[in-house]
């Protein structure tokens, strides 16, 4: 690997339609250079075409690709020089590692000597330089895995993109090729664009994620900033769990307000910089699962309800309790198991407390195909 710096990329007005269809709806995005970028989204939410847009594979019906700058949308992909790792992997089953991880520079003409140098760095980097003689058989998916990337990389592509990567390992292999993924983009300093629908991966792996949903861009930022203060309920239902709350304002503050839900009186604060509400207007509060709190007697928060926990799971590290209240209906707790203060069982009652901060106000999701 020559350590070059990362690419730019930029997306600009990216469409694509098939037919009647729009897979893709006006997409702009910009991905700085040596950053680590995941479109995430369901199933049918257009990440894939966009992937496959940028790797030159789909032919925009509208739009861009630039890379610094450049635009590359008429490049064939053989011409854009941009590595690809897929899903199935896609080695050669009869062909060696080694055969693998050199099959780009051979069409290439590159001579034996240099593939050969180039191949041991490759394998060095994934830390396959013992499995050099191995067919794909022979070895694990996951380090079947580390061969596509060494073949991705061996080239010394201007951007390397990833087409859900993982998502055929099981999820202890899948953990720990998150964490060495992305050292190795540490490592190498280049441009990762990364599609996934594996919220955890995204949230692992990430410098930015950008949300799709119905062809459309929801929200770019960075994984805190997605999870801590989400746009919208679909953003924040998607990225996580979360219970939503609604509201109407009866008080406005300079930093919040109070939101009567249900008869209960809740007190929000605003963290972000941001004009509260005025009275009378409709609010919907997004509050995670994880910053709700057991009460012990006597004990008190900004926002208090009692509950009948109606059904709980055991998480390992967690209880996650689903808990019936008579003003704001069901809420979703997830409580540390490790010394826990109860032990969970249906019908038990308790109080939970969640700071003034730890809801967020979020938009309702326009409909889909509303452009407005």
């Amino acid at each position: 690997m020559s350590g070059a710096a990362g690419h730019a990329l930029a997306i600009r007005g990216l469409t694509k339609r098939y037919g009647a269809f729009t897979a893709v709806d006006d997409v702009s995005l910009d991905v700085a250079q040596g950053q680590f970028l995941t479109l995430l989204g369901p199933s049918g939410s257009g990440k894939t075409t966009i992937l496959m847009a940028v790797a030159g594979f789909v032919e925009p019906t509208a739009g861009a690709v630039l890379l610094d700058g450049r635009d590359i949308t008429p490049l064939p992909p053989e011409r854009r020089e941009f590595g690809m790792v897929f899903q199935g992997y896609a080695l050669f089953p009869h062909m060696s590692v080694a055969e693998n991880v050199g099959f780009p520079l051979r069409v290439r003409g590159q001579s034996r000597a240099d593939r050969d140098a180039k191949v041991r760095a490759a394998l060095d980097l994934v830390q396959l330089e013992k499995f050099a003689d191995r067919l794909p058989r022979q070895l694990s998916g996951g380090q079947q895995q580390r061969v596509a990337l060494a073949r991705a990389l061996v080239f010394d592509p201007t951007l390397l993109l990833l087409d859900e990567p993982l998502s055929a390992l099981d999820k202890k292999l899948r953990a720990e090729l998150q964490e060495e993924l992305k050292a190795l983009h540490r490592r190498i300093g280049r441009t990762f664009v990364n599609v996934t629908h594996d919220q955890e991966e995204a949230l692992s792996l990430s410098d930015t994620i950008a949300i799709l949903n119905h062809g459309k861009l929801v929200q770019v930022g960075g994984p805190t900033a997605l999870y801590e203060r989400p746009r919208t309920r679909f953003v924040a239902d998607f990225l996580g769990k979360s219970n939503f709350l609604e509201g109407t304002v009866r008080e406005s503050t300079l930093d919040g307000f109070a939101l009567e839900a249900g008869g209960a009186r809740l007190q929000v604060k605003l963290t972000a910089p941001a004009f509260p509400p005025p009275g009378g207007s409709v609010v919907l509060l997004s509050l995670r699962p994880e910053k709700l709190a057991l009460l012990a007697e006597g004990e008190t928060a900004d926002n208090m309800v009692e509950g009948t926990i109606r059904a709980w799971s055991y998480l390992g590290a967690g209880f996650s309790l689903v808990v019936a209240t008579e003003h704001l209906g069901e809420i979703r707790a997830v409580l540390p198991a490790w010394k826990a203060a109860i032990a969970p069982a249906e019908g038990l009652r308790l109080r939970l407390g969640w700071a003034a901060d730890a809801a967020v106000p979020v938009e309702e999701d326009a409909p889909p195909g509303d452009t407005t």
